[in-house]
């Protein structure tokens, strides 16, 4: 289990260092284009545009996979749980299927027959 736990941190980890990355990229690329242009602002407007609509896309993919993969983990640990608990209950006889193979006697015990008496 601690395993599982380590393997997904790191797995959180370098997923979001890549997100990171790769908006850092994304604004060196956009700030050198915009230095380069020289002031010629319909070009800058669709630069800037772009970075930004790159940027935005690349972390809400990220997020949105990290949840559904949250969402699906969680779900199949309880799907798991609730497989044990039945197993569990299953394994366990129920109340009613408990029958006496003989005269136990104690409460709720039916008294045993009374033997016939002989005819003389």
């Amino acid at each position: 289990m601690g395993q599982d736990i380590d393997l997904e941190k790191i797995r959180a980890r370098y997923g979001l260092l890549a997100v990171v990355g790769s908006n850092i990229a994304i604004t060196a690329v956009a700030i050198f284009g915009v230095w380069q242009l020289n002031g010629d602002r319909a070009v800058i407007v669709g630069v800037l545009t772009s970075a930004f609509t790159a940027m935005a896309s690349l972390t809400t993919a990220y997020l949105g996979i990290k949840a559904v993969s949250n969402t699906a983990q969680s779900m199949s640990k309880e799907a798991g749980r609730q497989q044990d608990a039945e197993r569990q209950q299953s394994a366990r006889p129920a109340l009613g299927d408990e029958a006496p193979s003989g005269p136990t006697g104690g409460l709720g015990a039916e008294p045993p027959a009374a033997a016939p008496a002989p005819d003389n």
